[in-house]
């Protein structure tokens, strides 16, 4: 447990919010907890958890179960320091705010949250509350709901065959480094933060 503090303070530079995408068909909650554990043992601040299918979103409570599960297996006493409220803005979406704060999306969430912005603010328009003017990335940033409150990610950690992040938040990865691995069935702590040091030691360019 130590450990875990001991690596995040140890890496040049610890993204802020994580995204989690898997690409295979089987999701293990098991797995995923996991990574969504060490996640906020190593002190990165949101984690945005997603798969094609919606299938982690659909059954969110099986999730939670599983995190409540392996804080306490892996954190043990250290768990007191992690404390949850469960936050409903819907039935479909949950927040769990802890020291970290997780998200579970589906597509929904991604080019279709994007649609119904871009309708949120033409309704605006035409009850001349805005202008077309008014447009820009950062009105754009508030009309979405999906990441209401969360910042873009630094880093999605892809697991699986398929080169490709299926929709995940098109709008807010134009600058996030992406890295990909085999599989989240069976990883190991050592393959993660194997990632995030992959991640630390990157130069990034913004574009230039």
């Amino acid at each position: 447990r130590l450990r875990w503090r001991l690596d995040g303070r140890a890496l040049q530079k610890l993204p802020v919010h994580v995204g989690l995408v898997v690409t295979e068909e089987e999701p293990s909650y098991a797995d995923m907890a996991s990574l969504v554990v060490w996640c906020m043992a190593v002190g990165i601040s949101y984690v945005s958890v997603y798969d094609h299918d919606g299938i982690f979103k659909r059954n969110n409570s099986r999730l939670m179960d599983e995190i409540l599960k392996q804080q306490q297996e892996l954190l043990g006493l250290d768990c007191s320091k992690y404390t949850m409220e469960f936050a409903n803005k819907d039935k479909a979406d949950q927040v769990l705010n802890c020291q970290s704060t997780l998200k579970v999306l589906s597509p929904e969430d991604g080019k279709a949250d994007i649609i119904k912005a871009a309708q949120n603010f033409c309704e605006l328009v035409a009850q001349q509350q805005r202008t077309y003017t008014d447009l820009d990335v950062n009105v754009l940033d508030n009309l979405l709901s999906s990441t209401n409150g969360f910042p873009d990610p630094d880093l999605v950690l892809k697991f699986g065959p398929v080169d490709s992040t299926l929709g995940f938040l098109p709008w807010h990865i134009r600058l996030t480094e992406i890295i990909s691995l085999p599989s989240h069935q069976n990883i190991s702590y050592e393959d993660f933060f194997s990632a995030l040091h992959r991640y630390a030691a990157c130069e990034q360019r913004w574009g230039k």
